[in-house]
């Protein structure tokens, strides 16, 4: 059986260039709805961001959210936009 962090992980890994996915919507699909929060914390402590872009994992109100990885929210939003996501 896969823990929290593991379905957290592969479900992120599987999002597409180009598209993104709510933290509440990867919670929900880990299996645990009300863990939102847990996700952006395993967001924020993402040491593959090649293999699991957490820049794809945006608020539920359409905006960025935080990013801890180069470049800070500019940068989050400088690789959504490259990669076509209207942000």
């Amino acid at each position: 059986m896969k823990t929290f962090k593991e379905k957290v992980l592969k479900i992120v890994a599987s999002i597409p260039k180009g598209k993104v996915m709510t933290y509440k919507q990867v919670a929900q699909k880990a299996g645990s709805p009300r863990a939102f929060r847990a996700v952006g914390t395993l967001m924020k402590h993402n040491e593959d961001m090649k293999r699991v872009p957490c820049h794809r994992v945006i608020r539920s109100d359409g905006t960025a959210g935080h990013y801890s990885g180069p470049g800070g929210i500019k940068g989050k939003i400088k690789k959504l936009r490259s990669e076509g996501v209207r942000i």
